[in-house]
């Protein structure tokens, strides 16, 4: 047996929210890099918008959640994805206590309070029952188990605080990223592995970034290129590569953190609406967050909420 595990991450970019870094590991038969689990969930998984109805969309989490289409198809998706764990969460606070590590935030960014809706928050129950049924016994056919779904949601305040650290937006990144890794795989595991993430902020250098991450470690560079770059850790192969939401593993993890980002931003547009209803909604992107920030400046200021827990630096 060999694992194959992929990480991804939503709200890279904005100003307002979180950013929701995920990894998802799956045991496979074979050797890692032998299998192809688009072709072993062929039955039950397409990346195209699905015709009949007990397929999932997977797939880069841009291309299967778009405003305009609803969060109906991302969040089935990824409450099937959580049932293959056994997870069946009633609640945004429950999914929360499955996946993260963190205390739920709500003390501080009371605006979680009004994210913590029931689940599932549009998708229908039943056809989430019929496709995660098909989804688990296509798993057992195929000698394939999902054994990890782990999130870190780094709020506004923590992001700062590491881009400050690290003096790179990029660099926090993979720090983040790579502190997740550790929670899920050992580099000392003697387990075939391959790990893939999508490059981060461009970078394609990763070998001291690893080092400090492995505590002492041999890191073996494989190959250091714009498309991919590729490193040995003992059993394991970690690569962060161009469109690395082509393996199935990390387009599960781009569509965990999506769902998650998107849960905390309802609630967080609700938060602001309830106290000035013909407020515009924001996805927390820079232009519009700027008008967003400027539109509800007198209440933080009245509600005595500072910048460094509402807004992101870079």
């Amino acid at each position: 047996m060999a694992r194959l595990i992929g990480m991804d991450e939503a709200g890279y970019g904005p100003n307002l929210g979180p950013l929701v870094v995920t990894v998802t590991v799956w045991q496979v038969p074979g050797e890692p890099d032998g299998i192809d689990l688009w072709t072993q969930f062929n039955k039950v998984v397409t990346r195209q918008l699905p015709v009949a109805a007990p397929m999932l969309h997977i797939d880069d989490s841009k291309r299967v959640y778009q405003p305009a289409r609803g969060l109906a198809s991302l969040e089935k998706s990824v409450l099937c994805t959580l049932r293959l764990l056994g997870y069946r969460p009633r609640s945004f606070r429950e999914l929360w206590h499955m996946l993260c590590t963190a205390p739920y935030p709500d003390d501080r960014l009371p605006w979680y309070q009004c994210a913590d809706v029931p689940l599932p928050a549009v998708a229908d129950s039943k056809a989430i029952d019929i496709a995660a049924a098909r989804w688990s016994d296509c798993c057992r056919d195929n000698g394939i188990q999902l054994k990890t779904v782990c999130c870190d949601v780094v709020v506004p305040e923590r992001f700062n605080q590491l881009v400050r650290m690290f003096d790179s937006k990029s660099h926090a990144l993979s720090h983040i990223s790579l502190q997740l890794l550790r929670r899920v795989w050992q580099p000392d595991t003697t387990e075939p592995t391959l790990i893939i993430a999508d490059k981060h902020g461009g970078r394609n250098r990763y070998e001291g970034l690893l080092q400090s991450a492995m505590d002492g470690r041999m890191v073996r560079r494989l190959e250091e290129h714009r498309v991919v770059s590729r490193y040995r850790i003992g059993a394991s192969e970690i690569r962060f590569q161009m469109k690395a939401e082509n393996h199935l593993p990390v387009a599960v993890a781009s569509l965990v953190s999506k769902y998650l980002r998107e849960l905390v931003m309802d609630g967080f547009n609700r938060f602001w609406q309830q106290r000035r209803p013909t407020l515009k909604p924001t996805k927390g992107y820079p232009v519009d967050a700027k008008r967003f920030k400027r539109e509800i400046a007198d209440i933080q200021a009245a509600l005595g909420i500072d910048d460094e827990r509402l807004w992101r630096q870079r």
